[in-house]
């Protein structure tokens, strides 16, 4: 019953751009380059075992946060490449 409770906790509900509600499973925030990234697994049936979505948090006026994604290539993939390295610090 604890290990339910803990893994619902770890959950992330967002609004896609459909409007339509999507659950994640939070894996890890990453601070990187001045800035703060959120690092999810999709809980959606379709998708990889790998795979993740990273997102950038921003804040608002009020300082509540927000995620944004990250179109930027380089900066996205040099994110990707930081929880790479996060992830086999945590595996040695």
């Amino acid at each position: 019953m604890e290990n339910k409770m803990n893994d619902m906790e770890n959950i992330v509900e967002l609004i896609d751009e459909n409007n339509e509600l999507v659950s994640f499973r939070y894996l890890m925030t990453l601070d990187y380059d001045n800035r703060e990234y959120i690092v999810l697994a999709p809980l959606d049936e379709g998708t990889e075992e790998d795979e993740v979505v990273i997102l950038r948090v921003e804040q608002n006026e009020e300082g509540d946060d927000y995620y944004i994604a990250i179109e930027d290539r380089k900066e996205l993939n040099d994110v990707l490449l930081a929880v790479n390295e996060v992830y086999e610090q945590t595996l040695n």
